[in-house]
């Protein structure tokens, strides 16, 4: 610590002092002291030891430590250095930091030596947790390195990478308050642990073969001890090339996989888990073996390689299927690697890469025996239940599914399935936002008090917010079985926790029906529970992941199968004029009957029936959709339309895509959700020409309208186009190229006639239909050419995976 110079310093003190700089020309800065806190996901992250580091290269002393609220530091030091520390905290931070605030404050100056990590301090505050990361290149070198003492370590990790979110039990984010506290550490890993030079310091999931968890291989019918580490996982790998189906546990819960070349072993899979048509999802050893399966664009590359790892839907190569790009040659041998039966009737594949050790060792390491280079890779659980991550229950739950498991005993503490994702136009499209993105925050345009909103009964994720930010949860599924409802309610208490959230309010669809709104108000013991409807929620979301206060209305374009309308009826095909407080009802597709409800979900064709019905249209044989209505039911139908029985209106946009897939011909019964319209947008992929040639028209009215009263979006103009073409033998492609041209048209129509009325030039695209990379291209390119600001997802889906965010925006602000 320097001190002023006074009359009595002897010349040796003088000759000192100047050889520091005191006395001289160039004074020494004063000592400062600042305490930060710093506030983001930086636990787990390997942030810490970033500071330890940064504050010894300064010169620095002081502490730093984990808390409740973030990681906090004391600092001591010249005034430059100390304030070089607190800028470079948020510009030079780890790479899988994310750094949400500093705050700083000056305290009186300590002196001391050295610097020092502190344990970690409770207490009650909020800090982010991080997503469970891919393996990284430094651990996948050791993986693969003979000489590394963590050579072939099936749950090699760092601080750059493993798991995260799915073993955290508890904040401060540290071992103890995680699965791994099971594991102490060995001489080895804790020195590693303790050394503030090593990649591993305070890396939370560290471990070796000698301390960290192991394999156990557990076969059907098998006798005597299972075999463990690296014998489970030769024997995982035989039964894997031999036509087996393996369970295997990941980070989130268990994969059930099977080679994916092998038509008998994807057959038994599908018919196990009662699959029906349903594409199943692959991992690929390499990003060389996905280029022989699909075409690559570099943001496609970008996130298949990046640490999230998500599904990515690719076009694949196969030159039989539809939609293909490749020579017939080279289409089969790569298609070859993977069965058509994984993904029947699709161009599109969902490929990721391994993100875990065991994922790599599965696929092989160089010199390994040959096995499947190409896994089928699909969430381990049954139709309609949540992805299983207990070890006893997936013995019972999988049994029937799995020929074997491939487990370990290091506990999973939150489901997390994977994500899938694709790109639109140049952007990132989520489509289920899971792994490697859960339970990163949204930052929110607004406060909002503390609430839970529930979400909706489809595709279900929820979130929790408080302040400016909205954890949300990993995907939970469909809310129609017990399982669910139990995974979703346990799910709830951890996010809540994590977060440091107490809901005051929570929210829900107004569906009377819905299981997620029901255990609301089960659960909300004299909180309030408040309804939005299902499409202003959509419409919410969206402005709140692009930032908008909500201070000026948006035309919000919703489009998807199902939403309960204020006037009872089932809504789908929707263009608001909305903003958080309320929306207003400016355009929808005209009504039509919805014959049986979901058995018209089910059946296309009956979609198909309603809609020419209701065009003035007849069901002639010759008509696809006619000809796959068998003639009794076909009977029982024309009555059911006549007398409304059991016929609720609907103006989905969902329901119309369906219609026009079996009038095409494309597709007449699903198996799962969205099948018929996702293959009307694979068959419109195949046509030739551009979509905006094309002259299926809606009907719009010419006259402008009395009041309040929305416009009306009619069909039959489109219908009656589509029959003709029909019948003057076009083929299906162009039909349903021509009907997505159509869309596109109305939707730019309705917008243009939204902004005469209104002034306002700033769409919202959302709803499930939106997923429709053909649709949502075409609607933005020609928005934006007529000088529209158009918002679309990027960071939830336009599913109902994304409706919680709206339904908190519309409900749960501080401004209400």
């Amino acid at each position: 610590m320097s001190r002023p110079v006074t009359d009595t310093d002897t010349d040796a003190d003088a000759d000192a002092d100047s050889a520091a700089g005191i006395g001289t020309d160039t004074p020494v800065a004063p000592l400062e002291r600042r305490r930060v806190v710093v506030r983001g996901v930086v636990q787990g992250v390997g942030f810490r030891p970033f500071v330890y580091a940064l504050a010894s290269e300064l010169g620095l002393t002081g502490w730093v430590t984990n808390n409740a609220d973030g990681v906090e530091t004391e600092v001591e030091g010249a005034g430059p250095d100390v304030t070089a520390f607190c800028q470079r905290l948020a510009t030079d931070a780890p790479p899988l930091a994310v750094v949400e605030s500093v705050q700083l404050r000056t305290v009186p100056t300590a002196g001391g030596d050295g610097f020092a990590i502190r344990p970690s301090a409770g207490g009650t505050g909020r800090t982010l947790v991080s997503p469970d990361i891919a393996t990284c290149d430094d651990c996948l070198s050791e993986l693969t390195d003979p000489g590394d003492r963590r050579y072939r370590h099936p749950f090699i990790s760092c601080t750059h990478c493993g798991p995260r979110f799915t073993v955290v039990t508890g904040l401060p984010y540290d071992r103890a308050q995680t699965t791994m506290a099971a594991f102490p550490l060995c001489a080895d890993c804790a020195r590693e642990y303790a050394d503030p030079a090593d990649r591993r310091f305070h890396a939370q999931p560290v471990a070796c073969h000698s301390c960290g968890p192991r394999l156990t291989l557990i076969t059907r019918g098998s006798a005597g001890t299972p075999p463990t580490g690296e014998d489970a996982l030769a024997g995982a790998r035989r039964l894997l090339a031999a036509g087996a189906v393996v369970a295997v546990k990941g980070l989130g819960g268990y994969h059930l996989a099977c080679d994916a070349s092998d038509p008998s072993a994807v057959q038994t899979l599908r018919t196990r888990k009662n699959r029906g048509a349903k594409p199943f999802a692959v991992m690929a050893g390499s990003l060389e073996t996905v280029e022989r399966l699909v075409f690559t664009s570099p943001l496609e590359r970008d996130l298949l390689l990046g640490r999230r790892r998500p599904v990515v839907l690719l076009r694949r190569r196969d030159s039989s299927g539809p939609g293909s790009r490749g020579t017939a040659g080279t289409g089969s041998r790569s298609w070859s690697l993977v069965t058509d039966g994984v993904a029947p009737g699709s161009p599109d594949l969902g490929v990721l890469l391994p993100y875990t050790p065991v994922h790599h060792l599965l696929l092989g390491l160089p010199g390994d025996p040959a096995g499947p280079p190409v896994l089928v890779m699909t969430s381990g659980n049954r139709s309609g239940e949540p992805i299983v991550t207990d070890d006893e229950e997936a013995l019972i739950r999988l049994d029937g599914l799995a020929d074997a498991w491939l487990t370990h005993d290091r506990p999973v503490r939150v489901p997390c399935d994977d994500s899938v994702v694709r790109i639109c136009a140049r952007q990132e499209l989520p489509v289920r936002r899971s792994r490697g993105y859960a339970p990163l925050p949204v930052a929110l345009p607004v406060p909002v008090e503390a609430a839970l909103a529930v979400g909706g009964d489809l595709k279900n994720t929820f979130c929790v917010a408080e302040g400016r930010y909205a954890w949300l949860s990993a995907h939970v599924g469909d809310m129609d079985d017990l399982a669910t409802l139990s995974a979703f309610e346990s799910a709830v208490d951890q996010l809540s926790e994590l977060a440091s959230v107490t809901p005051r309010v929570l929210v829900a669809d107004r569906h009377p029906g819905y299981r997620s709104g029901q255990w609301a108000e089960r659960r909300a013991e004299g909180r309030p529970v408040r309804r939005v409807q299902h499409h202003h929620a959509h419409v919410a979301s969206t402005m709140a992941e692009h930032g908008l206060d909500g201070s000026t209305p948006v035309i919000g374009v919703a489009f998807d199968g199902t939403g309960y309308g204020d006037d009872g009826a089932v809504w789908g095909g929707e263009v608001l004029i909305a903003d958080y407080d309320g929306f207003r009802r400016f355009a929808h597709l005209a009504y039509v009957p919805l014959p049986g409800g979901d058995a018209a979900v089910r059946n296309p064709y009956r979609m198909a029936l309603s809609h020419l019905r209701a065009a003035g249209l007849p069901w002639s044989e010759e008509l696809p959709c006619v000809a796959a209505c068998p003639p009794a039911e076909r009977r029982l139908l024309e009555r059911q339309l006549d007398r409304g029985i059991s016929c609720v209106p609907t103006s989905s946009m969902g329901r119309l895509f369906d219609a026009v897939a079996s009038l095409a011909g494309v597709c007449h019964r699903v198996e799962y959700e969205a099948q018929a319209a996702m293959e009307l947008e694979h068959a419109a992929l195949t046509a030739a020409g551009d979509i905006r040639s094309f002259g299926y028209r809606f009907g719009l009215p010419a006259a402008p309208r009395s009041g309040d009263a929305p416009l009306l979006a009619d069909p039959a103009p489109v219908l009656a186009a589509a029959v003709e073409d029909l019948r003057a033998g076009v083929d299906a492609s162009t039909v349903a190229a021509r009907f997505h041209g159509a869309v596109v048209s109305l939707v730019h129509e309705v917008c243009r006639a939204a902004r005469e009325r209104t002034g306002l030039t700033t769409v919202a695209l959302t709803g499930g239909v939106f997923c429709n990379a053909l649709l949502t291209s075409g609607c933005a390119q020609r928005l934006e050419r007529d000088g529209f600001t158009v918002l679309r997802h990027r960071t939830v889906p336009p599913n109902d995976g994304g409706l919680a965010l709206g339904q908190l925006m519309v409900a749960a602000r501080t401004t209400n």
